[in-house]
């Protein structure tokens, strides 16, 4: 028997015997059958994970800890002593396949001359396969590893014993023999010559038109002898970071990759969750959530503004997350200067009260279903009565 007590008085209301048998059935039925009436398949699968706090590392945004952060990163190297001396040092070494243009001053037998019909890659020396060319008197001379120096001094050293006192000049007509490769989002990829000139990372990117809109500033591989070496351009063309530069050898490739996962994702209660590429710049924390359309201020838990980085494999921690405590408007100064980096997740939490109305409606309909159930086998006892 279920009694209702009332203000003033009291009084007894049985359930009608029907009703609460029809109901009770009803229930039964939906919480017995219901699985039946849903679409897809079942498969028993696990929910338990490992937890996640042992192995997350929480760390407030403050201005302390982004200056801290920026020192870490250290200033921008903007000399290279390794590369100055490199170019210094510099001096091209013949290869093969390169054409040699060798004249002998005062003997023109010696020379041929490259008129109006014949360039002076036609009229050259060839380097052959062997690293040699051949010259008249002299025969064979080696070529291929020498600078163009070095062979002037061999040929005017072989060539003393049938001249007096030869004048020798020896140019390279045509590079041809070393080159290095230039892929990926640059405006004209393809390949590029090494000549007397040194290349430098900062000259093939040149050469080749320049970057495209959809290179990847921050992640430029430079292959070399098998393996790979991964540097910044951002740094490089941006902050000066003049350590990043490199001399370019025969058969180095270096490819610039397009934007592809170098984003950062903002989720969470902002009008525009998505990602965001990192290109040609930098993204804050404060551009992140601006670009993002801000966040949602009648659902969004201020104080609960967070990024999480996948942390350094050897702190032993999977990530580190920082807070940023937004309630104060000022803090977003703070979230200026933190700077995000790749696959940051920029996630911003529901307030306590946004997220009860969020499990109310989510309630709503299966209470709606059961109140209009038990109103439906309460008219149809209600008919059975009257009858």
């Amino acid at each position: 028997m279920i009694k209702v007590t009332m203000f003033g008085k009291g009084c007894a209301l049985k359930p009608r015997p029907r009703l609460a048998m029809t109901t009770a059935l009803l229930i039964a039925m939906f919480a017995t059958t219901g699985c039946a009436f849903a679409p897809g398949g079942n498969m028993d699968y696990q929910t338990e994970t490992a937890p996640l706090d042992d192995a997350l590392e929480v760390r407030p945004i403050t201005f302390g800890m982004v200056d801290a952060l920026k020192d870490s990163h250290g200033k921008a190297q903007r000399d290279n002593e390794k590369l100055e001396q490199q170019l210094a040092d510099y001096d091209y070494r013949i290869g093969r396949g390169d054409v040699l243009n060798i004249i002998v001053y005062d003997h023109p037998e010696l020379t041929i001359p490259a008129g109006s019909e014949r360039s002076a890659i036609e009229s050259g020396n060839s380097v052959h396969s062997d690293g040699t060319i051949f010259y008249p008197y002299i025969g064979r001379v080696k070529a291929a590893g020498l600078t163009v120096k070095e062979l002037r001094a061999v040929i005017e050293r072989r060539l003393s014993g049938y001249i007096a006192s030869p004048q020798i000049d020896v140019q390279v007509a045509a590079f041809k023999s070393q080159k290095v490769y230039v892929t990926g989002q640059v405006e004209t990829p393809g390949i590029l010559p090494i000549t007397n000139v040194p290349l430098t990372i900062l000259d093939a990117v040149n050469q080749a038109g320049g970057l495209s809109p959809l290179a990847n500033w921050h992640d430029v591989v430079l292959t070399r002898d098998d393996s790979d070496e991964h540097f910044s351009l951002y740094d490089l063309l941006q902050n000066g970071a003049l350590s990043n530069n490199r001399l370019l050898r025969d058969g180095d490739v270096l490819h610039i990759p397009d934007v592809g996962n170098q984003k950062v994702y903002v989720m969470g209660e902002v009008q525009l969750p998505g990602s965001l590429a990192m290109g040609n710049s930098r993204i804050s924390l404060t551009d992140a959530i601006a670009q993002s359309g801000g966040i949602d201020e009648g659902q969004a838990d201020a104080k609960g503004i967070f990024v999480v980085r996948r942390a350094d494999t050897s702190t032993g921690k999977l990530a580190t997350v920082y807070q940023l405590d937004a309630r104060d408007s000022a803090a977003f100064v703070i979230g200026a200067e933190f700077m995000l980096q790749p696959s940051d997740v920029v996630y911003v939490t529901a307030a306590p009260l946004s997220r009860w109305n969020r499990v109310v409606n989510q309630l709503l309909p299966t209470l709606t279903a059961v109140y209009q159930v038990m109103r439906s086998a309460s008219d149809f006892d209600d008919l059975r009565s009257d009858d």
